[in-house]
């Protein structure tokens, strides 16, 4: 399923993996979406900015 089928609709995004070892970039987009560590969720409204983030992070999240 693609992102784009769920723009301007409400997504909740939770951290699976630890941020520890990230580089300072990927370590700044957990931050703009809200997650603070594992097991941590975000409730935001799908964006082209949200999905960029959701896209260099992919690896660490799970998407609802």
């Amino acid at each position: 399923m693609k992102l784009e089928n769920f723009l301007d609709k409400k997504i909740v995004i939770t951290q699976i993996k630890s941020g520890l070892k990230f580089n300072n970039r990927q370590k700044g987009t957990l931050i703009g979406l809200g997650l603070r560590g594992i097991g941590s969720s975000s409730e935001l409204i799908a964006t082209q900015s949200v999905f960029g983030m959701i896209k260099k992070i992919s690896h660490a999240i799970k998407i609802k």
